[in-house]
């Protein structure tokens, strides 16, 4: 069958169903779901959406992990291991290296029946270079027009627009690439860019695509975050932020694009904002703004993040100098943590009890047990750095390549930064991270070389302060100024001030923007 066949085929099936909308989107598919992905960790969020659309959990899901270069890919192959985690029974993975491969009936079969199909990262051109063309992407095709969910993730997630980015045999930075700027088409006149934060990234779009391409819409994503897209409508999920070049709205004061939050609901189509996550909430951005506004005009820099539920209704900064590569100002400037940190420390600690390594009723340097220095019931001098040692003695590894490896990477914090004696240096938004890994940590935290991978955490409550109305709290300050970091597990509610200023009560900030949360 000619491609021209195949075109006017499915445009007939297309006219001959019932419209769903009045409209058909511009941009999104007429039916089924694109999912977004900007690499990195995924956090359960996001996972569950994409097995949700593709038809439960026991759905066929087919898993392409084509872009990341090899030659052969076993059945188990460990890029299948967090959709299987989140409940994914019947995942296959699909790959080849061979258009004659991937234009046989036989190779195609598995996306027939197939409804999810899931691009892993890598390299975009390895995609075009084994799909582009062939049967397997007209089944591509096929699964959203039975209403499936097509996503991808990294390089994945690029080759979904109709316009392809960093596909260029030469390496990633080389944003436009002649004869590798087609990608499959999921999503039409857009273009997709990924890492963009924990890369600084945020300039090339601006730089590159479109001065010379203005007709296209440029959206991006930071690790983590996914734009979901039903139609024309797309809904931002899961742990940072996102981004609209060449959209309708005002952009963000200073930069060439427009910054989107989880919660947050975009028109792709008529490219302005549908609403924010903030609509209809407890709390408003004046509110929060006239509490750390005066920190500012004190000449002090000072960053919150607000988030219930899953949505993030306010993430803004305050006297934070403008970044050369508009990086966000929740991301830098690099803030200490102080006595915030012991949140770190008591999750490596949890980690540990759960591998056998260590046990919380151990004794630290100054007599206090890990579990009563971690609760707050006694106090020990330098007690993090005493306990950041002793971490990395039963460890057997640096302290600082420990939580690397064990939190900084599952939550994906590339800011965050870790001294050998404790000390901790982070932003709102990488705290944000360990929040909502912290509703699920067996599963975010479960470390497969470990024997104790996905069991329970012990101890809840080490490293947090636990306080009236179901809260847990962390400050940088005994008295709780500079910075703070509060949970209420119950309501899904988190609220992160942090500051340069000795003076601020970032206790008392927090905890009133907590009390109207609902």
């Amino acid at each position: 069958m000619t491609p021209r066949i195949v075109v006017a085929a499915a445009l007939a099936l297309v006219l001959a169903a019932p419209p769903a909308v009045a409209q058909s989107p511009k941009v999104g598919p007429p039916r089924g779901a694109v999912i977004v992905v900007g690499g990195g960790s995924l956090g359960p969020e996001v996972y569950a959406r994409f097995i949700e659309l593709a038809g439960g959990p026991d759905a066929l899901i087919v898993d392409v992990p084509t872009a990341g270069g090899d030659s052969v890919y076993p059945a188990d192959w460990r890029g299948t291991r967090g959709l299987r985690a989140a409940g994914a029974r019947n995942v296959v993975v699909l790959h080849t290296v061979s258009r004659t491969v991937a234009d046989a009936d036989s190779f195609v079969a598995p996306l027939k029946k197939a409804g999810g199909v899931w691009f892993e990262g890598g390299r975009q051109w390895h995609l075009v270079d084994s799909y582009a063309g062939t049967k397997t992407e007209r089944a591509f095709h096929d699964v959203l027009a039975r209403g499936g969910v097509v996503g991808g993730s990294s390089a994945g997630a690029s080759i979904l627009a109709s316009y392809l980015l960093r596909g260029a045999r030469e390496g990633n930075t080389v944003v436009m690439a002649p004869g590798y700027e087609a990608g499959f088409g999921f999503l039409r006149g857009v273009a997709i860019d990924q890492h963009v934060v924990a890369r600084e990234r945020l300039r090339d779009l601006a730089d590159s695509l479109i001065p010379r391409h203005p007709d296209l819409l440029g959206i991006s994503e930071d690790e983590g975050t996914a734009w979901v897209v039903r139609g024309d409508t797309a809904e931002i999920v899961g742990r940072g932020q996102a981004f609209v070049y060449g959209g309708r709205d005002a952009t963000d004061a200073g930069k060439p694009f427009l910054t989107l939050h989880p919660g947050d609901r975009y028109d792709l189509g008529a490219r302005h904002v549908m609403r924010r996550a903030i609509a209809g909430a407890s709390i408003s951005e004046a509110f929060v703004d006239s509490l750390l506004a005066p920190v500012a005009a004190r000449g002090r820099a000072a960053t919150v993040l607000v988030a219930q539920g899953g949505r993030v209704l306010v993430d803004k900064g305050y006297g934070v100098a403008a970044h050369p590569r508009y990086m966000p100002a929740t991301t830098v400037p690099e803030i200490p943590l102080g006595e915030m940190a012991d949140v770190f420390h008591g999750l490596a600690a949890r980690l540990l009890a759960r591998d056998g390594k260590l046990s919380l009723d151990d004794t630290l340097a100054g007599g206090a047990t890990v579990r009563e220095y971690l609760t707050g019931t006694r106090r020990v001098p330098d007690g993090g750095a005493r306990l950041a040692a002793l971490l990395s003695a039963r460890a057997g590894t640096p302290y600082p390549r420990l939580v690397d490896r064990r939190v900084f990477t599952p939550i994906g914090a590339h800011k965050t930064v870790v001294a050998i004696d404790g000390r901790v240096e982070s932003n709102v938004d990488e705290l944000y991270r360990l929040a909502l890994a912290l509703e699920s940590p067996a599963r975010v935290f479960a470390d497969t070389t470990a024997a104790s991978a996905g069991a329970p955490l012990p101890g809840e409550e080490l490293g947090w302060r636990t306080e009236p109305n179901g809260r847990l709290a962390a400050y940088a300050m005994d008295d709780g100024r500079r910075g703070a970091f509060v949970r209420v597990p119950a309501r899904r509610a988190t609220v992160i001030v942090l500051t340069d200023a000795d003076d601020a009560d970032a206790r008392g900030i927090a905890g009133r923007i907590a009390d109207r949360l609902r």
